[in-house]
């Protein structure tokens, strides 16, 4: 299975999916103009990579400095995957990285935490420099 390399733009997130380490990777903004056509072929690489997935450890970081409310939906439905196959047996931990002065991003990451009952979800924060 190929690695999935979205290159961030000035409305999309850089999207880097390693399935040969079990990481992956969103960082950025997230707010295209076509929030379900932009996530579409994220979704299908997701669910391949989870169907193929086995005893690996997987690592999700999501570290996003912006993303409007349909990326939100996205974002939980994204998380919701995740958290299905996690309750099937995978093991997979999310990292949600916000920076230490971002309440808002907190407060989404807290609010995504409290949706997931089967992936470990981190609160990660990020330094200002």
């Amino acid at each position: 299975m190929n690695n999935l390399i979205v290159e961030a733009t000035k409305y999309t997130p850089e999207i880097f999916f390693d399935c040969e380490n079990h990481i992956l990777e969103i960082k950025g903004k997230s707010y295209p103009e076509n929030t379900s056509v932009f996530y579409s072929p994220v979704f299908e690489w997701l669910e391949e990579y989870l169907g193929k997935a086995e005893k690996e450890k997987i690592t999700v970081n999501m570290e996003l400095v912006y993303f409007n409310s349909s990326s939100s939906k996205i974002l939980m439905d994204f998380c919701d995957v995740l958290d299905a196959a996690a309750s099937e047996g995978k093991d997979i931990s999310v990292n949600w990285v916000y920076e230490e002065d971002d309440e808002d991003a907190l407060e989404f990451g807290e609010e995504f935490q409290e949706d997931l009952e089967s992936v470990t979800f981190n609160l990660v924060q990020k330094s200002v420099d």
